[in-house]
């Protein structure tokens, strides 16, 4: 499969679709951890992560998902990495959104809507990802960390990407974190999925 330039472009070019494109690829990956959260069959790596932070100060999930997104940031600066428009949005729009979500998503103890909030919430989560990500205005926190260790390692997305869930999730397991079949799903899914379908959405310039 070709590469893909994930580099940020100034949002002078195609504003409205790709401002939309971010918007939306960033309520979505809100929306697929609440689902993935509810499901209680296994949280993501970040989000065992996330859990795992919640349960030792009582701060809400989204409060700390935004918390390490900042701490995350921190890591770019040996990789280079630019932040964008794209990086604070995401630290915003997803904090809320996860809390906003959950506030009206029950937990489901039914195997059948378990099963399809978890499976529902990783192929979201990976549309997500490719979504905002393809938008070019500047990744997020953990996707910068992704695409900034991708390009200058030279690995592709895919072992980049699965390799810092698998870390994060061992960071997150050992704090209590709750870890499931859902967890290993996603793991061993989100980087495949997320490169398949990078090349559908990536905005081009002309």
């Amino acid at each position: 499969m070709a590469s893909v330039d994930l580099r940020p472009v100034g949002l002078s070019r195609a504003p409205a679709r790709r401002s939309a494109q971010l918007v939306g690829g960033l309520a979505l990956y809100g929306t697929s951890m609440a689902m993935l959260t509810r499901a209680t069959l296994g949280l993501d790596p970040w989000d065992v992560l996330n859990d795992g932070v919640t349960k030792l100060t009582g701060l809400s999930f989204g409060t700390i998902s935004g918390a390490i997104s900042v701490v995350v940031l921190l890591l770019w600066i040996p990789l280079r990495q630019r932040p964008g428009i794209g990086t604070l949005a995401n630290i915003v729009i997803i904090s809320v959104v996860v809390d906003l979500v959950r506030a009206v998503l029950p937990e489901q103890h039914v195997l059948a809507w378990q099963i399809v909030l978890l499976v529902g919430g990783v192929a979201l989560n990976a549309v997500a990802t490719a979504t905002y990500v393809g938008a070019r205005l500047g990744p997020g926190p953990r996707d910068g960390l992704m695409t900034g260790l991708s390009g200058r390692t030279g690995w592709s997305v895919r072992l980049v990407r699965t390799g810092i869930e698998v870390t994060v999730l061992a960071a997150g397991w050992l704090l209590g974190g709750s870890v499931g079949v859902g967890t290993v799903l996603y793991a061993l899914t989100i980087g495949p999925l997320t490169q398949a379908l990078l090349p559908l959405v990536t905005y081009r310039e002309p």
